[in-house]
């Protein structure tokens, strides 16, 4: 289903994916990777023109609570925190991993290590195991309070919603998580907002397409929407990189048509995350190349971040190089240490 707003709508929606193309209230003032708002006049151009830091950010997702020697590869802008879900279905406790405390004092300490460089830390919510909180909680109320709690504890104002599976479906949950974002937005004026959906070479599906609706439909301010360019299917045995191209193009006219906003800000208001590697579907196989086209892509579109699932996987597996399925700690294609942070950084 494809959502069509009127202007006023889409304005209000989108703070800060369509950061030059509407007015409404004043942008967040965190530090983000989202892009800065347009000059109210344009500089006098020079010649030659001075090298600009490239725009699209690196923000690769991380463990929240175990380091990895490639966590800081390639210099990361932002790191994704994973995972932030409830411990069963009837729990609307916010923890790590479904068993970790959000204010454990080890994750405390990772997440100041992680920002001693000047990185910033987004927290994400859901993922492809365990129980989302939107699933737990029994009012708007209580998860917005379980999504605070694990914000504050991260010293974070990036929240990612990482819908997938079961719960991207389901839509009681989908309407009571827009609801507790939206209520959250109002409590926080500076958080930033980004849904990480799966995603086809076709597009977006129906049920992501329903989940951003629902938003909208609350009044929720995306940031961001985050595409998982990865696990297709077994009939997908082609190029990776190829497919992730194809499947931004393809989301890209159906974020426009969701949001009522021009091809750059659609642009600026999409993030690509790839699986590094050997994926979880047999035959797809995503190379240090795929990650370079897809980097190089990136920023010629102006797209606000590119990510990779996961930064613990980017080394060489011991032993044999090569490997049949996803392994959880090491990429499974012969590479250098770091090699594919390197690439999605630029």
């Amino acid at each position: 289903m494809r959502v069509h707003r009127n202007a006023a709508a889409g304005c209000a929606l989108l703070l800060a994916l369509a950061v030059a193309g509407c007015t409404g209230p004043d942008d967040p003032t965190g530090a983000t990777d989202a892009a800065p708002a347009a000059p109210s006049e344009s500089p006098t151009p020079t010649t030659p023109t001075t090298p600009t830091t490239p725009t699209t950010a690196y923000a690769p997702y991380v463990s929240a609570t175990t380091a990895s020697t490639t966590d800081t590869a390639g210099s990361p802008t932002t790191y994704n925190l994973a995972f932030v879900i409830s411990s069963s279905e009837d729990d609307c406790t916010p923890r790590w991993n479904g068993v970790q405390d959000v204010d454990d004092a080890s994750v405390a300490s990772r997440v100041e290590k992680l920002t001693s460089s000047g990185a910033t830390v987004r927290v994400s919510f859901g993922g492809a195991s365990g129980t989302e909180l939107a699933a737990a909680c029994d009012s708007a109320s209580a998860l917005a309070a379980a999504y605070g709690a694990a914000l504050d504890a991260a010293g974070a104002t990036q929240a990612d919603f990482d819908i997938e599976g079961d719960e991207l479906a389901d839509a009681g949950s989908r309407a009571l998580r827009s609801e507790a974002i939206a209520l959250l937005q109002e409590q926080r004026k500076d958080l930033e907002v980004s849904f990480t959906l799966p995603v086809m070479p076709s597009g977006l599906d129906t049920d992501g397409l329903a989940l951003l609706s629902s938003a909208n439909d609350h009044g929720v301010q995306v940031s961001t929407v985050n595409l998982m360019t990865m696990n297709y299917g077994e009939s997908y045995t082609d190029d990776m990189g190829d497919y992730a191209l194809s499947s931004a193009k393809a989301a890209h006219t159906q974020l426009k048509d969701v949001f009522g906003t021009s091809d750059a800000d659609a642009w600026r208001g999409m993030a690509l995350t790839s699986m590094l590697g050997v994926n979880d579907v047999a035959g797809e196989t995503f190379t240090l190349a795929d990650a370079a086209e897809v980097r190089a892509f990136a920023e010629e579109k102006g797209i606000a971040w590119v990510s990779m699932w996961a930064a613990f996987r980017d080394r060489q597996c011991g032993g044999d190089a090569s490997a049949q399925d996803a392994l959880t700690d090491c990429s499974g294609v012969e590479q250098e240490s770091g090699a594919f942070a390197e690439a999605f950084a630029g």
